[in-house]
């Protein structure tokens, strides 16, 4: 009996995730973005998959309107690819969550894979995870005050530009 309470609740929770994600392609379409029926069913299982790889519970799909809505308006997703990297940018989301400890909000994740997505990373899904965002997550886990590292390119900024001072 319980199982089927279970089941009867995930259908409803997916059926209303479907409904909010389909919502997001009205913001999209100005970016030339639409996800069909079954690219939000797609996108529904690589959640719900990443949600029990990794241990965690969500109620509805706010983390996968963010993801959308943050980038909807990179320079490097088209509709070709569009499906392929939020699939793949919802995965990293949710391993990022455990690997930095929930020590940074939701919100904070999202901004530091879009800056680093459209900047560092040039779109490049790898870049961002196996470099940039591994590294934030090393910091957290080691106590770096400042886990993204923008102090250290601070200091070296400073650093060349008196360089460049001294000839």
């Amino acid at each position: 009996m319980e199982k089927q309470l279970m089941s009867i609740s995930d259908s409803l929770v997916n059926k209303q995730t479907f409904l909010e994600i389909q919502e997001c392609n009205e913001e999209t379409l100005e970016y030339g973005l639409k996800l069909s029926d079954e690219d939000i069913r797609v996108i529904l299982k690589t959640r719900n998959n990443a949600l029990r790889s990794n241990g965690r519970f969500e109620f509805g799909g706010v983390i996968v309107k963010k993801i959308i809505s943050a980038f909807c308006e990179s320079p490097y997703i088209s509709q070709y690819n569009y499906l392929e990297t939020i699939d793949e940018l919802i995965d990293i989301f949710y391993f990022y969550k455990n690997e930095t400890m929930d020590e940074i909000s939701d919100d904070e994740l999202i901004d530091l894979m879009k800056n680093y997505f459209d900047n560092e990373c040039q779109g490049s899904l790898e870049l961002l995870s196996d470099r940039y965002l591994y590294n934030v997550a090393h910091n957290i886990k080691f106590g770096v005050n400042d886990f993204a590292g923008e102090d250290e390119m601070k200091i070296l900024e400073e650093y060349f530009s008196m360089e460049g001072d001294e000839e």
